[in-house]
Parts: structure tokens; sequence; C-alpha cells
């Protein structure tokens, strides 16, 4: 029997991937918009089984997210690799001081990665570069059309980029406006080399239901280019909403050793109607090359859940852990922070083996930076549990648990005073809050889980291990989708402390924190 693999290969909010082949290994990473440290980094030795490699940006002075609004700051980063150094570039959306395109290069995929290389008069986003064989490097982008007939109309265009001052030099060229007649948001482009010829690969249609995958050629990197008369090469927009996969689009192509091509790609998982809490997903299809154009996934056209492993040696890693300890002496890749950290509001020393939040002033409903650690939900079905210690001194402060969307759609399950200790469960939506369930408990440790089977999500608490008492059952948890919520990002769950306003030194202790999940599919 050949072997086979399952889709997605990255699950949850993984957009915009982006691969790269050094050798036999292979490198992938993705947009993280608001969140830090900066652009995971996934390497892989079969495309199939991916292991963290830590992340891009992990230096506050690399990236500035100051005040960003949801699904702002960091946007469809590509990967690279050219004469031993790895480069990646980025969109930093909306920032504060600097914003733009921008460069950050390493001599390992470890790192250390660069401070940025800010490029002037780069307008657009989606930033990609192409290293030719003659030695000369370029940049391709999406802007704006100076004389755009429709919200979206805007092109793929080339400059040359001059690697020693790390800026674009040279002639402009427009390469293409997209495949279809009056497209929409032509972005996401990747240049490749095949058989002498150059091909650009884009996204098109929005990266919503109607994204897909075009591609042009031609025989000069500067163009003009020709459009692939089976354009959309990829598309699953024709569909329609109940399909299991949608949105596929923003590919990425590898070759490899053995000549196989892959693409990776983003798409989304409806599930209890046309939601998708888990955001855009990292996918894999393979292609393959006839009369001079890539095919699809040959023979089917669409991307699966199962389909053939590629034609490489299998290299799956020791799964993580379900449960963190917080017995080392960092936080593990899994773990994010809404925006950029400007004080260590986390400890893992100051009581070994545990996990420690500081109080503070800033909240979740705002666009700050709050004692939140978390990290993605990545399964339909789950179950996230956790033991904390906190002991509330007065109702300003709070501790527990979130699933977060973003600041205006979010639940709180968090231990607070009242007359005396309770447990509340609020939810956030549209900048409104309701208290959905509250009850008294005792000060000290407690246990807390959430457990999601599809949109119904349950909350239960307990003050003596494994006896679970309920807050609430059978939540509607669609408020943590996209098409609700608004944005490119996925739902997220994690720990959190806050003071609401108000100036606190109390903190709240995780001895652990345990996610498992599965999926309907």
């Amino acid at each position: 029997m050949p072997r086979t693999f399952r889709n997605p290969i990255l699950p949850g909010f993984y957009p915009d991937p982006s691969v790269c082949r050094v050798g036999e290994d292979y490198y992938l990473v993705n947009s993280t918009f608001e969140f830090f440290p900066g652009l995971p980094i996934h390497h892989s030795r079969d495309l199939v089984h991916w292991r963290p490699a830590g992340h891009v940006l992990t230096r506050p002075s690399q990236l500035n997210l100051d005040g960003i609004r949801p699904s702002g700051g960091l946007w469809a980063p590509t990967i690279r690799h050219h004469g031993g150094v790895f480069y990646v570039i980025n969109t930093l959306m909306d920032g504060r001081k600097e914003k733009g395109n921008f460069i950050v290069t390493a001599p390992a995929i470890e790192g250390p990665w660069s401070e940025p290389y800010w490029l002037n008069d780069a307008p657009g986003i989606d930033p990609s570069l192409f290293f030719d064989g003659d030695g000369r490097a370029w940049y391709a982008g999406n802007r704006a059309l100076p004389d755009a007939e429709y919200s979206g109309h805007s092109e793929i265009w080339l400059q040359e980029l001059d690697r020693k001052a790390m800026q674009l030099t040279g002639p402009i060229y427009s390469l293409w406006a997209g495949a279809l007649k009056r497209a929409i948001w032509p972005e996401g482009p990747h240049i490749y080399k095949v058989n002498g010829m150059y091909y650009l690969m884009i996204a098109e249609g929005g990266t919503g239901h109607d994204h897909s995958v075009s591609i042009a050629r031609s025989e000069k990197i500067t163009g003009p280019y020709e459009g692939c008369p089976r354009n959309p090469i990829l598309t699953h927009r024709h569909l329609g909403k109940d399909y299991p996969i949608v949105g596929t689009g923003h590919a990425d192509l590898v070759e490899t050793p053995k000549g196989e091509w892959w693409m990776v790609l983003l798409a989304m998982r409806p599930y209890g109607g046309y939601f998708y809490n888990l955001g855009r997903e990292t996918f894999l299809t393979p292609v393959r090359w006839e009369d001079g154009w890539p095919v699809v996934n040959p023979g089917i056209g669409r991307v699966e859940f199962e389909g053939p492993a590629p034609d490489l040696p299998e290299q799956p890693w020791p799964a993580a852990p379900a449960c963190d300890h917080f017995d080392s002496p960092a936080l593990g890749p899994q773990w994010n922070f809404l925006r950029t950290p400007r004080e260590e509001f986390w400890n893992l020393a100051e009581r070994p083996g545990h996990l420690r939040l500081r109080l503070r002033p800033q909240m979740l409903a705002v666009k700050a930076n709050p004692s939140f650690v978390g990290r993605r939900q990545q399964h339909i079905d789950f179950t996230a549990r956790a033991a904390m210690e906190f002991t509330p001194r007065s109702p300003d402060e709070c501790a527990g648990l979130v699933l977060l969307q973003n600041d205006d759609f979010h639940f709180r399950f968090t231990v607070t005073l009242e007359k005396e200790p309770v447990i509340r469960l609020i939810k956030r939506e549209r900048g409104s809050e309701t208290v959905l369930a509250s009850k008294a408990i005792r000060s000290g440790k407690v246990y807390l889980k959430v457990s999601a089977a599809g949109q119904a999500f349950s909350f239960h608490f307990a003050e003596q291990s494994e006896r679970w008492q309920p807050v609430a059952e059978n939540v509607d948890g669609r408020i943590l989708s996209t098409p609700v919520a608004g944005g490119f990002i996925g739902a997220y769950i994690g720990m959190y402390a806050s003071s609401n306003g108000k100036p606190s030194d109390n903190f709240a202790d995780w001895d652990w924190f345990e996610y498992a999940g599965s999926d309907l599919q």
C-alpha cells in the first residue's frame, strides 16, 4: 500500500504559507498578524510531518505591534534561501513607527535573524523574492493601480533588489493584473524558473470563499506574461459553501530532489454551518507539469483531506506532549502573546514548575498587550484543561482561561471577587459583554476546563482534581469564527490575568495547561 498523508498539514491558524527547500530540508513560514513572536518557522524532511523551528521575529526591536488592530500586523511572508543565507520578506501593516515591506536575513534557520531592512518606495503588500541564475535578485509584490476602476483593482509589479544596500533599484515593471476580467486582489506573487521559462503564480479573488490560484509565464522575468489558458489552476469556489474545504489559495511551490512538485496553500474547514473558528490553515497538494503549465492534483483538481504522500523518506517527529507543566526555562514555541510585550509579565523562575502571570491594568478588550499567553485552537473537537492558583483581592482582579478571536469577540472564563470569589463566564460580542454564568468558589487552587464538540462549547471547574462541575454547557462558539468576527485570524485559547485598569501587585500561578483534540473529518 502506498503511503498517504492527511490535510491540513498545519492545522489551526497557519495562513499564507511559504516554503523553501535547502538540500533535504524544507522550511515553512506563516502570517501572524497581531501575535508575538512573529512568523513561526516549521521544519520538515517529507513535506508531511512538520516540527516547530522557532520564529523569525522574536525581539521587540524587530517587531513593533503596539496598538495594532486585530488582523493588522504581519501579512504574507515569503521565505527563500540563496548563497547560504535565509531571507524572509514581509509586510507590517498599520505600524505606529515603521510600516510597510521589509527583509530579515539569517545564516541558519534557527537564527540569529537580523533587524529589519525596511524597503523605501515599495508600496503594496505580499512581497516575494526571486534569485535568478545570473546572480540578480528581484522583488515582486502587489500594489494598487493609480487609476483603479473598482475596489481590489491592483497589479503585480517587479523591481530589482540591491542586496548590498538592501533597497530596490532600477526600472519598475508592471507584470500582471490577474487572470479574471475585473479580477480583485491579485496578490501573494511568487516567481519560479522552470525549463527556462519564468512563471508568476498569484492568488486572486480575495482570501475568502472566492479565493483562487492563477499563473502566467514569460520568456523574460520582466515580461510580458501570458496567462495560463486553464486559469485558475486551483479554486474551490465553484464547489459550494457546504464543501468541507473552502477558500483554497495563496500558494507556494517547491520541488523535491526527485523532481516532484508540491504546493502548499491556505484553506478553511467550515463546520456548524459556514463558520471556521480554526481560521485559514496550511494544506498540501501535488502538482504535475503538462504542456508547460502546472496541473494541481492531476485527475482530481481539488485539494483533498487524504492523498498519496510525497516520494520522500518518511520523517515523523516526536509528538509534542499534550500537557505543558512549565518545567522549562522558557515558554515553548506553541505559546504566543498579543502584540509586542514591553515588560515581562510572565515568569517561569519565581515558582519553579509554574507559569506566573502578573495582573496588570491592560485588558483583553482593548488593543493592548495584556497578560495573555495563548495557543492556537487546532481541532474542531478539543478539550483544554489547566490548574491555576489565584486569590482575587478586589472586584477589578481576574484570572482564568479565555477563548479569543479578537478584542471584541471572545469568551473570558475567569475567577474574580464579588462579595466572595466567583468564577464567571463572560461573552464579548461586537464590543458588548454578557455574563453567561457565575458560580461561587473557594479561593486558591482551581481546575478549569473548556471543551468543544463542534460549535458547542462547555465550561467546567473543579476545586478537587477531576471533580468537575458545570458552569455553562452547549454555548454557541460561532462568535470565534471569522465570518462572524471579521478579520483574518483563527481562534486562540490561553491563560489570562488582569486588574482591569487598576494597579495591582497580584499574580496567578499556573501549574499546568493541557490541550488535546480531534477532528470530525
